[in-house]
């Protein structure tokens, strides 16, 4: 059985940052945009019975403070999903209300191992002290992740990390791994759980993300991984992408693609399982898994599909 991790990485959003909107706004146009944020995105997930791993980044919280994270962190516990680590290195040095202009380095592979490790720590006890249990899962804003990474995790107790996209590799997902690797393989201590890529076009590899993949390619993907018998898939979205990028309304096509999508895996449960990363589950480690080869008409037909909701869907109510 094929175990399934859907991955909504829920943060507040830099570009309302610099916009100058207020925290109030920043909160909620990044968690509960458009009525299709986190609370539309449990209900569902408990409506199709499907487990979804909230990795949530408190660096935030550093200059908002810890309001905000205590209520979706309990908001996520109180539905039965959990809440594991994600971070935005760049909030570390960031100020109120400078629109953006004090920043520290985006990119968590910028910083040493000694720098990764004090942020990774700090960030972990952050999340604990908003009420979530202590994480064993790990994924880096932007996929950005080295094998420093890896090693400062394992360190810290972790278990899992799901930073590996070989289609940012090698830049910013700098984990030592071969830019096809979707299988889950121990890797520097701890257990790395690739995100799920296809194969969009020839040679060119395009990642399993809501915003990024037409309801046809996650389709295909799901079943292509169940009939290969895969050890898992891993499938990202985020808790402000089923809105327009400013937040105000909802961008339909995102919205249906999740539909679709929880649907897909509500059918297909008996191959594809949903899992959370605290249950520990078992996991295959020696496949071999390749990713869904190219189909040039399932690539037109998304392209014209993102077309639309470019120049119509993310236009700004």
């Amino acid at each position: 059985m094929t175990r399934v991790f859907i991955t909504i990485d829920t943060e507040l959003m830099w570009r309302h940052h610099v916009s100058g909107l207020d925290a109030a706004t920043i909160v909620q146009r990044s968690l509960e945009p458009a009525g299709v944020g986190i609370g539309w995105q449990l209900a569902q997930l408990r409506g199709h019975g499907l487990k979804a791993t909230f990795f949530v980044d408190p660096m935030p919280c550093l200059i908002f403070g810890t309001d905000w994270m205590k209520r979706v962190v309990g908001e996520i516990l109180d539905a039965g999903q959990e809440v594991q680590l994600h971070l935005h290195p760049n909030w570390a040095g960031a100020k109120l209300g400078d629109r953006g202009a004090a920043y520290a380095a985006y990119e968590l592979i910028d910083y040493s191992f000694d720098e990764q490790r004090e942020l990774l720590a700090g960030a972990s006890d952050m999340l604990t002290a908003a009420g979530a249990p202590e994480p064993v899962a790990f994924r880096s804003g932007s996929y950005s992740a080295s094998d420093d990474t890896l090693l400062a995790l394992a360190e810290l107790g972790f278990l899992y990390d799901s930073s590996h996209n070989g289609s940012e590799h090698p830049w910013p997902s700098a984990i030592s791994l071969d830019r096809t690797q979707i299988a889950p393989v121990t890797h520097l201590g701890l257990t790395e759980v690739p995100v799920t890529l296809i194969e969009d076009k020839r040679g060119h590899l395009r990642h399993f993300q809501i915003c990024a993949l037409s309801a046809a390619e996650m389709r295909d993907a799901l079943d292509h991984a169940a009939r290969e018998r895969h050890a898992a898939v891993t499938i990202v979205g985020h808790s402000f992408e089923l809105a327009n990028r400013a937040g105000t309304r909802p961008n339909t096509v995102h919205v249906r693609r999740f539909e679709t999508l929880c649907r897909i895996l509500a059918e297909r449960k008996n191959v594809l399982t949903t899992a959370h990363f605290a249950d520990r589950p078992d996991l295959a480690l020696d496949h071999h898994d390749k990713p869904l080869g190219p189909s040039m008409i399932r690539t037109r037909l998304r392209q014209a599909e993102q077309l639309w909701s470019n120049w119509v869907e993310e236009r700004a109510a």
